[in-house]
């Protein structure tokens, strides 16, 4: 199954200790190989999921729909959503892990 590795960490975070973008990255590529995934990409944001309308996240889901990957590989799953316009979007073949 091919899937994305999304890492996000909020701008708005800064002050918190929250895992960074790389080692973000390293974890779940690691996961993806124990669970047999291939990784078709890696892709890292910079900024918070409480307002809709996060470019990287959205050119994910996009390629999710052409078909690129079936899954997101994602550290957290509030790195996912944090709002429900982009929680309520849905791809049929997508899942979180």
């Amino acid at each position: 199954m091919k899937a994305f590795v999304y890492c996000r960490k909020s701008t708005e975070d800064e002050e918190r200790q929250i895992l960074s973008l790389d080692a973000q990255a390293s974890e779940m590529i690691a996961l993806a190989h124990q669970t047999s995934r291939t990784v078709v990409g890696v892709l890292n944001e910079s900024m918070t999921a409480r307002n809709p309308g996060r470019p990287v996240f959205n050119e994910m889901l996009r390629r999710i729909e052409r078909g690129e990957a079936q899954s997101i590989i994602t550290w957290k799953l509030d790195r996912l959503a944090r709002n429900f316009d982009d929680g309520a979007v849905s791809s049929g073949s997508s899942s979180a892990a």
